[in-house]
């Protein structure tokens, strides 16, 4: 009868020197900045749904290129994209954007599935694509994710303040002029780009730990969205090299420590949320 051992690795700080974790600790800083922000917009936006959506859809995209040879992030962000520019543009409103979102997540995950079967290699990489792999992310996935930072400011530069308008009062923004149709595209198609780069972490299973998990509770103790963001990317942050620390200590998967330390943060800011209400 086989058991898993969870005991001490005296050796663990030789793990943690390794130039494989030097890429998951840049890896998660460069996640977290990106979860960090849009987990805010997710949750004013009401899409915490669609977001969750966004990485099972992109689960056909990663499956079918390991069928074609081409890379999993290539796969994964191509139908998270299409997924959410059909999201984007079926539902202009929170009730149109469920049934959207709905269908073409059963969509997505059935051919998936049937991607799946048609390789043994596909079969194989659905482990990590459901539940991650943080310690295999390579330095050419790291330039990508920095890159996708660095697009990440420069469009939030541009529509931060009508993003964020459309964000907190949607039929205000819309009497006052602003596009909300075309902010709902570009957030969603933002959030693609964020649940790409964020899978490789923790998986499609549970990106919702990093994505908004940590916005959930920074938005309990923050009192501004910028203070908000600021707070989720360090719960974020904290979560994920958090997880990596103790992962090199104690022999376990990075991905469910990193979704338990995220937890936790949400457990005790929910805990003083419950405080200050008394």
């Amino acid at each position: 009868m086989s058991h898993i051992d969870f005991s001490f690795d005296p050796n663990w700080m030789d793990t943690l020197t390794a130039p494989f974790m030097a890429n998951a600790f840049l890896a998660g800083l460069c996640i977290a900045f990106a979860a960090g922000v849009m987990g805010y917009f997710t949750i004013a936006r009401h899409s915490t749904f669609a977001a969750h959506a966004l990485a099972h859809i992109g689960l056909p995209g990663a499956t079918g290129a390991v069928l074609l040879g081409l890379p999993v992030s290539l796969g994964l962000g191509a139908f998270a994209l299409g997924g959410a520019l059909v999201i984007g543009a079926l539902g202009k409103r929170v009730s149109e954007r469920e049934i959207a979102t709905g269908t073409v997540l059963a969509f997505a995950t059935g051919l998936g599935l049937f991607f799946a079967r048609l390789s043994s290699s596909a079969s194989q990489q659905m482990q990590s694509i459901l539940f991650g792999s943080i310690l295999t992310i390579t330095t050419m996935q790291i330039i990508g994710f920095a890159l996708f930072d660095v697009v990440l400011l420069a469009a939030l530069a541009v529509i931060y303040r009508p993003l964020l308008f459309s964000s907190l009062d949607e039929q205000v923004a819309q009497a006052k002029g602003v596009p909300v149709g075309w902010m709902n595209v570009a957030f969603m198609v933002i959030m693609a780009g964020v649940i790409t780069i964020a899978v490789p972490a923790v998986g499609t299973l549970l990106i919702f730990a990093l994505v908004i998990t940590p916005a959930a509770a920074a938005n309990i103790v923050a009192s501004s969205p910028l203070r908000a963001m600021v707070a989720a990317g360090a719960i974020c942050l904290v979560s994920i090299w958090g997880g990596l620390v103790l992962s090199a200590m104690f022999p376990a998967p990075p991905s469910f420590i990193i979704v338990t330390i995220s937890t936790l943060f949400w457990a005790a800011a929910k805990a003083v949320e419950a405080l200050r209400q008394r």
